[in-house]
Formats: structure tokens, sequence, C-alpha cells
């Protein structure tokens, strides 16, 4: 049997929602084409040359998507003695893990668009937030809008697009309205006192009145960075995104229509606002301080960062630099990551809990992501922004049908290799667009944890003027700084295997390999500009 394609089903008018512009509707047609299917032409159905025999959709393989905000390896399955993770450690079990995996940006709102879209940063010129995706890829074929052609009900929980900082959504990737819960949250008394903070602003949590958000959250008082009532899960926003998704996918899977449900929590982002049952779970004394605390020798000081999201919360003085923190304060914010991390974990327990009682599992493939990873005080720094290992490297694994249990590669792997991935699992053609695609098609990989499809994870991130364009192999990291209007370059090259903490810049001392590991960032396709929102704001350059 094979797919019969419209106009109507590219729309996504079956699910209810307003789709892709008509060009992007074609391109999708075109893939699912090329893949076997059928089209319609003055109403009359055309078979291609060459067509594949192609699964319908009721038989093929669901989707949960599962996104963790500020989720680096801090799992027990990827290595973190530390975490207490038992939920992800049975899902690892399941399926293939990538001890090497890397987000293309290392900040919410850009990174979700890499994943969505499959196209990566540079490719895009979206680095910030306030850069919306249909400003700039007005046609775009996002991941689950390629699903939805393929006749998916595609549908959004919690987090999944970042929402706040002057960044939308972007509804029409979804056949019903997205769910959305509370990302910045207080129970206590201590933060239900505080009213109406900054960061709740900048995350929309309020109606915001109009102007400028970033003017207005400066006049409001600052969150607390964290708190640890004795409170059900529920009490804040992922417990609720938790219980809504266990809903849905027991509604889902009793309609018979194959599903993709992205399901996004927010923890362990700040604050680290968590039950205190999951602060209980670790001895705030035995977790581990960060072992280098300043920039690495030789790195230009714009590599790294100041002060930035830690200071929006209290009592985090921002008078005093990350180097000077008390270690009672790094220590409590330690603890409360790790918190965070298993207050997440139960969630996605109850998410795996609730495929084994329907019995999806056994057609569902299972999807984890963080967005990015997490500093907790290495280099003196904290939370994300920047090209180091702490801030790009994320937890990634796949598990389902099609897909070998209980292993481990070292292949690595970017965030943009997920949606192409998972249109092949599926047995749908690689996504063509029209934004660019970045992305590998894991598969292989997913088969034989010992094969390999490229032989490098690439990633970026600006500063002002500067694009940082990065390449890491299992060994080295290579970061090179483009000045934009001079094009002047810096330089940073780390030794991941003797030195992991990346505490000394090598490029000057072995100018082959930085040579040779440049010629990779060479081989990259032309950074969009860092600075492309203004100069399309000047009339410098078209959307696309």
């Amino acid at each position: 049997m094979r797919l019969r394609i419209t106009k109507a089903s590219l729309r996504g008018s079956h699910v209810g929602v307003a789709g892709p512009r008509f060009g992007a509707a074609c391109a999708v047609a075109a893939m699912l084409v090329s893949a076997g299917c059928a089209t319609v032409r003055d109403g009359r159905e055309t078979t291609p040359r060459q067509a594949m025999t192609m699964p319908v959709a009721a038989e093929r393989p669901n989707i949960l998507l599962i996104l963790v905000d500020d989720l680096k390896p801090a799992i027990h399955a990827f290595g973190d003695p530390v975490a207490i993770t038992p939920n992800i450690d049975r899902l690892a079990a399941r399926g293939t893990r990538f001890e090497l995996a890397y987000a293309n940006q290392s900040v919410c709102a850009p990174s979700r668009i890499n994943l969505m879209t499959g196209a990566r940063s540079t490719s895009t010129g979206i680095y910030d937030f306030g850069q919306n995706l249909r400003d700039y890829l007005p046609d775009a074929v996002t991941m689950p809008q390629y699903f939805m052609a393929a006749g998916y009900r595609a549908e959004s929980v919690g987090k999944t697009f970042h929402i706040g900082h002057n960044t939308k959504g972007d509804p029409q990737s979804w056949s019903t309205t997205p769910y959305k819960d509370h990302v910045i949250e207080y129970v206590s008394p201590e933060g239900k006192a505080l009213g109406k903070t900054r960061e709740a602003a900048l995350f929309n949590e309020f109606e915001i009145p109009k102007g400028d958000v970033w003017t207005y959250a400066r006049t409001l008082a600052r969150g607390i960075a964290w708190e640890s009532p004795d409170v059900p899960d529920e009490a804040y926003g992922d417990g609720r995104v938790a219980a809504k998704a266990v809903t849905r996918l027991g509604e889902l899977g009793a309609a018979g229509q194959p599903f993709f449900l992205a399901v996004g929590f927010a923890r362990p982002h700040l604050p680290f606002a968590v039950p205190k049952r999951y602060w209980d779970k670790y001895d705030r004394a035995k977790l581990p301080l960060p072992a280098f605390e300043r920039m690495p020798e030789g790195a230009p000081a714009f590599a790294g960062k100041v002060g930035g999201e830690i200071n929006a919360y209290a009592p985090i003085d921002d008078k005093v630099p990350e180097t000077q923190y008390p270690e009672a304060l790094k220590r409590t914010l330690i603890h409360g990551y790790y918190a965070g991390v298993s207050y997440v974990d139960a969630q996605i327990g109850k998410l795996m809990a609730e495929l084994d009682r329907t019995g999806l599992s056994k057609n569902t493939i299972v999807v984890l992501w963080g967005d990015h990873g997490y500093h907790l005080g290495d280099h003196a720094i904290w939370t994300k922004h920047t090209n180091y290992e702490q801030a790009t490297h994320l937890p990634l694994l796949f598990a389902g049908p099609g897909i070998g249990a209980n292993q481990a590669t070292r292949q690595l792997a970017e965030t943009v290799d997920i949606y192409p991935t998972l249109a092949t699992l599926v047995g749908l053609q690689r996504p063509a667009g029209p934004q660019p695609i970045d992305g590998a098609d894991l598969t292989p990989v997913l088969h034989d944890p010992a094969a390999r499809v490229r032989g490098y994870a690439y990633h970026a991130y600006p500063r002002p003027n500067r694009v940082g364009q990065a390449i890491r192999t299992e060994r080295y990291r290579l970061v090179r700084w483009t000045q934009e209007q001079t094009g002047a370059r810096d330089y940073e090259l780390y030794d991941l295997v003797n030195d992991p903490l990346e505490t000394r810049n090598i490029a000057a001392a072995q100018p082959e390999l930085r040579d040779r590991l440049d010629a990779l960032l060479d081989a990259q396709p032309k950074p969009q500009s860092v600075n492309l929102r203004q100069l399309r704001a000047r009339g410098g350059i078209s959307a696309n």
C-alpha cells in the first residue's frame, strides 16, 4: 500500500491545523513521492517510477520525543557516578546511547530550532533569543510537520520550542494547540512572596505590558535560585506535564493513528525548584565540586562567560565574581542541579510505565535529548553559552523497534542528526528542506554501535562580531573564532583525552593538528553572520 499525498494532507487539514506555505508542502510531497508515495494531479492518482513499498501510516512506529532543558549527561547510565536516575537508566538499557553527542549551539531557543529543523545555527543565522523560526525560514518543514504529512498526529506537551525572551513557538508544527505549563514557578512561601519575578516575565509566565520585555523584567525582583518544599510532583509544571503526557499517550494509542508526541521538561533549568524528596536523595557533602575554576591557559578572553543567567537569581551576589563563590553556595547549586535531574527522571519513568501498561512500547521509538550541556562551576562558569565541553555535551539515546538494546557508541552525534534519523527509522525518505538539512542519518549506528557515519561533531557559538565554529572529534576540540569585519582568527585546541577539563589551549603548540582540523571547518557551509538580525533590520539581506 502507498501513502496518498494531497495538498490538503500536506497543509495538515486532516489534523486540523494550518500547515506550511505551498513551497514547503511541495518539498514534502517530493520527498514522500520519492519514497514511493502516490500523488494526485488534477484529481488523478499517479504512481511514481521506481516506487518503493512503504508501510502505510497505521503500520509505522509511533515516536515519543523527550526533551529536557539544560540536561548534560549527568545520568548514571552515561557514566555519572553521582546521578540517581533509575528510570533513564532503564530506558538506556532498552536502546542505544550516544556517549559523544553535542548541541549545535549551547542555548535553549536556537538549539531547539536546530532539533526541529535539522539545520545548524550557522546555516540559519538564528543564534539568539528573539529570532523566530518563521521570520528566517518561512517555508521550513519542521520535524513534526514532516511526520504530519506522512499521516502522523503531532502533539506538543511542555517545553518543546522555546517560548519566552521575545521568542515564539511554532503552532503550525502541531496537529492541535500545544500544552504549555510553567517553566518558572515557586510554591514555597518565600518564593510566592516575591510575586512577579524577572525570569518569570522573560518566560511569559504572566501577561507582559507592552514594550521591551527585557527592560520590563529589570524592574522586577529576582526569583530565588532554589527551593525544596515537601510537595507532590504535580505542584510544579514538570509533574503536570508528565501527567498530561501520560493521559495523551493512552488516548493517542487508542486512536489507531501513528503519533509523534514531543514532551518537554523544564528542570534541571534554573531555578532548582524541586520537591524535597529529590534533594534528599543526595548527600551534599559528597557532591563533587568543580576541579578547575579558571579559564584555559592561552584561551582568548571572549571565549568564556562572566555572570549572565546565574545572576538573575537570589541569593547570588552579582558583584562577586564566580571565582570567589563560597563553597556552600557552589554545593547548594550543584545539589539543586542533581535534584532537578532526579525529579525529571521520575517524570520520565511515568511515561515509560504508561508505554508498558498500554503495550505501546512494542511499537514506539523513544528519543531522549538534552538541549545542551551545563557548566557547574568548571572554568568558573555557571549555566551554558560557551563552546566548551560542559556546555555542549548532551545526552542522546534512542530506544524502540529496530534499535539495538543496551548499547553504547562513541559515534559523534549532533542535535541536527535526530530529524533525518527518525525519518529513516519509520521508513520515510530523508527530509530535504527547503531549509538546509545538516544532519547525518545515524541508523547504521543504531544497528551496530561500531559503525561510523561521520568522524566529528560540529557546533558553534557567537560572540559580538565573532562566530566561534567548533569541530569535536573523539579526541580533540578545535574552536575557530572569526572576527566578521576583519576576518582575523583566533584558535582554541584541546586534547580531551589528556586534558579532559580543557585547561590548556594547545593551538599554537600543535599547528599541524590545528590545520588538519581547521580543514574540516573549511569544508562546512559558510556560516551566516552573527549580525544577521541587524543586517535584516537595515534591509541588507532577505529573509531567506
